[in-house]
């Protein structure tokens, strides 16, 4: 599966450790990210991770481009919804693009580690009722 990691600025660290928490399961999957929050998780952990542009310069943007284009099973999007800088992306459109293309999503750690532990037992295998 392919996975795209996204995380508000108060939720990079946040982020990072759950990243290196579920490392073992998370290397057996293709994962792209944002780029500040790809590089930190890259450092933290070992994982080889594509990375797009930082959030800023419209690296939630292209990640979006790939759900467009179904080319994303699931999303990790650590958000801050208390304090959301005005550079950050904007959510709800990303949020729109994966209801629309039936994308699994995360916006915190508790569905996080949920969606991430179903995918460790296969749960997560949903395209193949959709098709």
């Amino acid at each position: 599966m392919k996975i795209a990691l996204i995380a508000h600025d108060s939720k990079k660290e946040l982020m990072t450790q759950f990243c290196i928490a579920y490392c073992g399961i998370l290397s057996h999957h293709a994962l792209c990210a944002t780029g500040t929050t790809g590089k930190l998780i890259e450092d933290a952990t070992g994982l080889s991770i594509t990375k797009f542009l930082s959030g800023s310069q419209g690296g939630a943007e292209q990640i979006g481009a790939l759900v467009s284009c179904n080319e994303i099973d699931l999303l990790l999007m650590f958000r801050d919804p208390l304090k959301p800088k005005p550079y950050e992306p904007n959510d709800n459109d990303l949020l729109r693009l994966c209801d629309m293309h039936n994308i699994p999503v995360a916006t915190n750690i508790a569905t996080a580690e949920s969606l991430v532990r179903g995918l460790e037992r296969g749960d997560l295998d949903w395209r193949e009722l959709i098709r």
